[in-house]
């Protein structure tokens, strides 16, 4: 069962953007969603073999392009499979029909049966590209096109695609990509944030023959040279030859809570609801939880390349968005949309707005000033973790009332973040690193949040999903951007179901109830349930583990309200800090295209998001980020990632729905709940290092148990 009709068809409306049957044996498949490591390329084949009836190994899924393919947006919000997924599947059975009926024209028969694209009757067969010439797919796709008895692919844990060559060893991402004749570049970044380029000597450039060329616009310093070494080298030269000026912008990340709570901000009215009348034994719980500014920390740092032919421009990039980016592009430029092309090649991953958009606009200046040669422009460590947008700081206040037996009368929020998308296109001015740096450019304006259709982003996971009475809250989106902040994965729902989880066991406690019941006792939704008593029922709920440091936390949310149900319950031992010993997740993402699959991104996510809550955080000072090295911005190693048990509840009569964001903030919660069990003591501020926990301790004792 698909989800309806996709968004995506509004753009691109029409079969012959989504297929094609051109090449013998071979069924090309568009789409604009961008694989990232997580499997779409391989989901979305399956999808498209399953409606045509074709052998998924027939079907060759075309990366996004601004050339010919469809324009999808952004690969964001775990939308892919629902949105791609379901515009694929109406394509695929609108032109499935359309074959079959030329099929039977061709036959003279009046029903055929289709056979890995072979269309059999008793007097004869033919195929999907014997009949291609013949049949028109400039056709609008019809939603309600005939659905086929399914043939067992779809369900099936075929394997990834993506897999070979990252496993072999074999070119994979953009950081491999090698074109004819391509030279390298390297972008200076300002030695601070506030630092403007007062001089430079162009000179000093000039003792290096391996130097190509120079870009020097406003504050945008670039060097072209043959080789990576080159131009590497070349930087250095840049670096020394720069002068700058200015005052540093002025940032603390001990006072970021402080910061947000009392910045100017715009108030967006989520939900609310009067409160009955209470009676006097009607109790309050209040707390405040708090999360840093986040780097996305990708292995590999963000890479792009480009080539400028007279007046067009082509790029590659691992963006999440090639045609919100070519837009930007072209704006930033002043050339016509239609004179830039964007093409995906895959990155080591990011989820979410990180660095790839800005190396694009890095490599794009920098081919202009060399025309007809593709320029390649690979990032550094310092400024991958220093200088692309980062995950917002959050800070949100909840005040629950509720009965003496535990029951919840009232719930409010407050949450305050600077906006969590600030990706290209959906900005006034483009929202490039470089473009604020040129002399004809302008600063990146903050960042704003997506619209309730889209799931919120301060407020995305802001409303329980549980029975709470009343329920006000209130985003405050933080219009001053010290640092620029943009999606990162899950956006707000990491610290408010982090949040929501660890008040729901804390009204638990209070009232002397297991905090599985408690939650069961306040939750209707039966798909809910079911995934709650399934991870219970995986990790032995009612035996705690053994031992005095040892404990068990659970966390649970149904992913913006409208997308997967995920549990995950967690053993941790805590002691000088917390190691995780056992991991048990149940998800329901409606009907799983490729169980495997979503394995993969629930176990990546739940292990993204331990690494977020026990070590991450972004930290200044004077005007820069000093967490721009390994060293400074630890993440978690493979030493320290424990066994990950996987349940997936499929519901094969359900819709289809994401999994890559749906374990961030109940692997979080789960954590937090579990130090709480282990130790007694509730800690609220990530990440949850031992000095957090002592913090915690210390500012407020009465957080102990």
């Amino acid at each position: 069962m698909t989800a309806g009709t996709s968004p995506s068809l509004a753009a691109s409306p029409t079969v012959d953007w989504w297929l094609d049957f051109t090449q013998v044996g071979i069924v090309r498949a568009a789409t604009g969603k961008s694989e990232l490591g997580q499997g779409i390329s391989t989901a979305l084949a399956q999808v498209v073999a399953d409606a045509l009836g074709v052998a998924v190994a027939r079907v060759r899924m075309q990366p996004p392009s601004t050339q010919g393919g469809p324009d999808e947006g952004f690969t964001a919000g775990s939308l892919s499979i629902q949105h791609s997924g379901t515009a694929l599947d109406a394509a695929a059975r609108t032109a499935r029909a359309a074959f079959e009926r030329a099929a039977c024209e061709s036959l003279g028969v009046g029903e055929v049966t289709v056979v890995d694209g072979s269309f059999t009757c008793a007097g004869g067969a033919v195929t999907y590209w014997q009949l291609a010439a013949s049949v028109d797919l400039s056709v609008a796709v019809d939603p309600g096109a005939p659905q086929p008895l399914p043939a067992g692919i779809v369900g099936s844990a075929v394997g990834r695609r993506d897999l070979q060559g990252k496993v072999m060893g074999g070119p994979s991402y953009i950081h491999d990509l090698r074109l004819p004749q391509m030279a390298y570049g390297r972008v200076l970044r300002p030695p601070y944030r506030g630092a403007t380029l007062a001089a430079f000597d162009d000179a000093a450039l000039s003792v290096d023959p391996s130097v190509m060329a120079s870009v020097i616009d406003g504050s945008f310093v670039g060097v072209i040279a043959r080789t990576e070494i080159d131009a590497r080298r070349a930087l250095e030269l840049a670096r020394v030859a720069a002068t700058w000026t200015g005052t540093p912008v002025s940032l603390a990340h001990d006072d970021v809570a402080d910061f947000l709570a009392a910045a100017q901000a715009d108030v967006t009215s989520v939900a609310s609801s009067a409160e009955a009348t209470q009676a006097d034994d009607v109790q309050e719980l209040q707390a405040r939880y708090t999360r840093p500014f986040l780097a996305h920390a990708s292995i590999g740092p963000s890479a792009a390349a480009a080539m400028w032919v007279e007046d067009s421009l082509r790029v590659w990039s691992h963006t999440q968005g090639v045609y919100p980016l070519r837009n930007d592009i072209a704006r930033a430029l002043g050339l016509p949309r239609e004179n830039v092309v964007v093409e995906h090649v895959e990155g080591a991953g990011c989820y979410g707005h990180n660095g790839a958009d800005d190396a694009a606009y890095d490599a794009a200046l920098l081919a202009r000033a060399v025309p007809g040669v593709p320029v390649h422009v690979t990032w550094s460590r310092e400024d991958e973790l220093g200088w692309s947008p980062f995950g917002p700081a959050m800070v949100v206040d909840i005040a629950a009332r509720h009965r003496p037996d535990g029951t919840i009368v009232s719930w409010s929020w407050n949450g305050y973040s600077n906006g969590h998308s600030g990706r290209p296109a959906t900005l006034v001015t483009p929202s490039l690193l470089a473009y604020a740096d040129q002399g004809v450019g302008s600063p990146i304006p903050p960042s704003g949040d997506p619209p309730p259709a889209a799931g919120y982003g301060t407020a995305r996971n802001a409303v329980p999903i549980y029975s709470v009475g009343a329920i006000n809250a209130t985003a405050h989106t933080v219009t001053d951007m010290p640092v620029r902040a943009s999606a990162l994965r899950s956006l707000g729902a990491h610290l408010n179901v982090f949040a929501i989880e660890c008040h729901i066991d804390d009204l638990a406690r209070r009232c002397r109830a297991d905090p599985l019941a408690y939650r069961l006792r306040h939750l209707e939704d039966p798909r809910a349930r079911a995934v709650l008593e399934r991870a219970a029922d995986m990790s032995d709920w009612t035996h705690r583990p053994a031992g005095d440091s040892a404990g068990r936390g659970l966390g649970f949310a149904r992913y913006k309200g409208t997308g997967a149900w995920c549990a995950v319950v967690v053993d941790i031992e805590a002691q000088e800090r917390i190691r995780l010993k056992r991991m048990w997740i149940a998800v329901d993402v409606g009907r799983a295209v490729n169980p495997d699959g979503v394995v993969n991104q629930i176990e990546g996510g739940a292990v993204q998001a331990a690494s977020w809550t026990l070590l991450e955080q972004v930290r200044f000072a004077d005007g820069r980020v000093i967490s721009d090295t390994w060293e400074e911005y630890p993440i978690l190693r493979f030493s320290d990632v424990p066994p990950i048990e996987v349940a997936v509840l499929d519901r094969t009569d359900q819709p289809w729905l994401g999994a890559g964001e749906a374990s961030m903030g109940p692997t979080a919660a789960a954590i937090g709940n579990a130090l709480a069990d282990a130790t007694g003591i509730r800690a609220r501020r990530l990440p949850l290092t031992p000095q957090a926990i002592v913090a915690a301790l210390e500012d407020d004792p009465e957080s102990a148990y």
